[in-house]
């Protein structure tokens, strides 16, 4: 446990679809140099503004993580959002693992690119009541955007710098719709749970 005796978790939600070495680097970075106890993973279950034909069920995106950080000690899943009904939101999830988890520092890991967007998401400043905001580095640099942020938001993000890894689920999917193998992008579990359960294109070679 940290040295303050409150647990300090990072929460990595997301899409995941699939999941992939970024996703992955990008959390044990953050777990690294924030000292974080523990990394709890949250794929969406119905994310508001994503949307389009070739989208993995939830529960299927859900098995992925589960199979993709099962490796890892410090690593964990949860289903809070693969098992809400209707659109999921992070001030809501937030709200819900602080229930989890009272008395735990809450760190939520994203993208500078996403950390930039902040006020448009549902309550931004709720958000930040919450949680810190770890913005990791991410390719084509959005440091400008953070710093024009409300000071009340900004003050609430952390930044990181990182390797990033220029991986991409759109590639991924893309790659596996055409045949092309996408090996040594995401995890073999969740290749193989991919292939097996014919995610992305009916005829895929990965």
């Amino acid at each position: 446990m940290h040295k303050s005796d409150r647990m300090r978790m990072g929460i990595m939600g997301g899409t995941f679809d699939p999941v992939h070495y970024g996703h992955l680097f990008a959390a044990e970075e953050a777990r690294v140099a924030m000292s974080f106890d523990r990394v709890m993973f949250i794929p969406t279950g119905n994310p508001p503004h994503k949307n389009y034909p070739e989208m993995a069920s939830a529960e299927d995106r859900y098995n992925m993580v589960t199979l993709a950080v099962g490796d890892n000690p410090y690593f964990d899943v949860t289903r809070i959002e693969t098992d809400r009904e209707g659109n999921s939101y992070t001030v809501e999830t937030l709200q819900r693992m602080k229930e989890l988890f009272p008395g735990a520092e809450l760190y939520m890991i994203t993208g500078e690119d996403a950390a930039g967007d902040l006020p448009l998401w549902r309550e931004p400043y709720r958000i930040v009541s919450m949680a810190k905001i770890v913005a990791v580095s991410r390719p084509g640099g959005y440091r400008n955007k953070i710093d024009d942020l409300p000071d009340e938001i900004r003050e609430s993000i952390l930044v990181l710098r990182t390797t990033p890894l220029d991986i991409s689920a759109t590639n991924i999917r893309a790659r596996i719709a055409s045949g092309m193998s996408a090996k040594y992008l995401l995890p073999e579990a969740a290749l193989t749970y991919i292939k097996k359960r014919g995610l992305y294109a009916k005829r895929a070679t990965v």
